[in-house]
């Protein structure tokens, strides 16, 4: 080897040791000089809070996470994503709980000292970066996680916090911004069109957020106003925060198969109307429709499957009906505008005007569900439009309406309608439904519409099968009324068919399951008096569907 190489060699030597010493003292630093996130909580609920100060919004704000104030007013917000909090139990414990978080902060050993002014193309790596005065965000800051998505950046700036208009905080290699902290001694003001990432906790000063700001993090004060003015703002995911999945999806039976039914009222068409799914009605015609433009079944007059479906129809009403809300959204006038909803169940208490775009969000959960419950008639805007962002299917959203629904002209709506007494009586031109419109009672009507019901099942074309329409004939159930007893007979069992016997209540509960096992099955009940649905499955599929009384 010559001397070159010899010389090369040492040199790689001589890394490789600075290297593992390098390493090794790292391992000794105290945990204080390495960033870790502080415990905020209940205070993470929140996207803006205070703990002392008004909170205040003006413009057309798209908030997503809990709003609230333990001591100040709580004024000019239109519908949020979130619950809103005023000087209750709630904000009580996130007052507690921030001023936890910002003594943990504030008790970090810093391990790098940038400059005042940020951002300029600089990048962070993660630690505990402490800026002794004020600072300035000046067009882009980096946050380099180099790999490692559980790097957590702290930065403590002893004085306020400006960030320009149109400066952006932006994440690299695995960087997320619930792992982002900001503890900030005074103002922090974000000038009009800034991007800002991370949790921001204001001591004892307000925050500021200006007209075209987005906020993927939080804006907390210990004591302070917090402003905003037609922002975008929400709380980040990840980090341990918990995946959300909306309620548990109702069963809609037969119905599943039907794109547009009333159970009691006329369903009419006028135009070029394209159908996926069946049409019909349980106490009325179906009309004006084109065979040629519809992929099912036109029921033209009611018959076994309008029937089972107007049974089943009412199970999925109860049930949604009967959904515990997660968040009230306080303007129904209001509703649209380009709000953001995430998978929950939503109630209006009532009318609802909806005007121009609502996005459902599922936050990357494909089976995420939405409800959305309206006390009172739905109406849409021309044009209005709902969109589906990350994973949301229109097979997930349901709209339960306490009212007539009218959707405007070229809207493009997405989910399933549950009407109750109320007439679905617009579909109007151009409009296209990725879902079905389905009433307990009233008329329905369209003109030049697309309707799609989603997510078919797969036995739908057997449900008007000679097998379905001679149940009755197989199938015997007596008495009804019953009172301790009912039974239930089946002709001509086969061997290789799996026969169930399921109740229902009226709120779509299940109150009775059993396996029948022998062409005749007594079955004992002590359920309370009342009307129920039963439902007899061959194979897992809907057999006959009817009524029973228990005295």
């Amino acid at each position: 080897m010559n001397n070159t190489g010899q010389k090369q060699k040492r040199i790689t030597m001589k890394t490789k040791i600075i290297y593992s010493m390098f390493t090794a003292f790292l391992s000794f630093l105290p945990m204080a000089f390495l960033a870790q996130a502080p415990n905020l909580g209940t205070a993470a609920n929140f996207v803006i809070f205070s703990a002392s100060g008004a909170i205040t919004n003006s413009g057309i704000s798209q908030i997503t996470g809990n709003v609230g104030t333990n001591n100040g007013a709580l004024t000019g917000f239109g519908n949020v994503n979130g619950v809103m909090h005023n000087a209750d139990g709630a904000s009580a414990q996130a007052a507690a709980d921030l001023l936890i978080a910002y003594n943990q902060l504030n008790a970090v050993v810093p391990s790098s000292f940038p400059a005042s002014s940020l951002g300029n193309g600089q990048i962070l790596l993660p630690g505990n970066h402490a800026i002794t005065g004020a600072s300035t965000i000046n067009l882009d800051l980096f946050l380099n996680a180099q790999g490692n998505p559980n790097a957590v950046f702290i930065i403590l700036i002893q004085g306020t916090l400006s960030a320009n208009a149109n400066s952006k905080i932006k994440l690299m290699n695995g960087a997320l911004a619930c792992n982002v902290f900001w503890k900030v001694e005074g103002l922090i003001s974000m000038a009009s069109g800034a991007s800002m990432k991370g949790t921001f906790i204001a001591n004892n000063a307000a925050i500021n957020m200006n007209t075209g700001d987005t906020l993927e993090g939080r804006a907390l004060s210990t004591a302070g106003a917090v402003t905003a003015d037609g922002i975008l703002a929400y709380t980040p995911i990840g980090c341990g925060s918990p995946v959300l999945t909306g309620p548990v999806a109702p069963d809609l039976g037969v119905a599943a198969c039907f794109a547009l039914f009333s159970s009691d009222g006329a369903v009419s068409n006028a135009g070029i109307t394209n159908l996926k799914g069946d049409v019909g009605s349980n106490n009325g015609s179906a009309s004006g429709f084109d065979p040629l433009l519809v992929n099912g079944t036109i029921h033209a007059i009611p018959d076994d499957t309008t029937s089972r479906c107007a049974d089943d129809l009412l199970i999925a009403y109860n049930y949604l009906n009967n959904l515990s809300p997660d968040i009230e959204l306080l303007y129904p006038a209001q509703f649209g505008n380009n709000l953001v909803l995430t998978p929950h169940t939503y109630i209006m208490q009532g009318a609802c005007s909806f005007t121009d775009t609502l996005y459902l969000n599922a936050q990357g959960n494909s089976n995420a569900v939405f409800v959305i419950q309206i006390n009172g008639a739905l109406t849409t805007s021309t044009y209005s439009k709902v969109v589906l962002l990350n994973g949301a299917l229109s097979e997930n959203v349901y709209w339960k309406v306490e009212g007539a629904v009218n959707i405007n002209n070229y809207s493009i709506f997405r989910g399933t309608i549950v009407c109750n007494n109320g007439a679905l009586g617009a579909l109007n031109t151009g409009v296209v439904l990725d879902g079905r419109a389905l009433t307990t009672s009233g008329a329905l009507s369209s003109t030049n519409v697309t309707v799609t019901a989603t997510k078919l099942p797969t036995d739908c074309a057997s449900l008007t099968s000679g097998l379905v329409e001679n149940a009755k004939e197989a199938i015997s159930i007596y008495p009804n009324p019953f009172e301790t007893y009912v039974s239930v007979n089946l002709n001509n069992i086969l061997e290789d068919h799996d026969y169930n016997f399921k109740i229902y209540n009226l709120m779509g509960e299940e109150v009775l399951n059993t396996i029948l096992y022998t062409e005749s099955t007594k079955i004992q009940s002590n359920l309370p008096s009342g009307v129920y649905i039963y439902k007899v499955f061959d194979n897992q599929r809907t057999f006959q569907t009817g009524k029973l009384v228990r005295h």
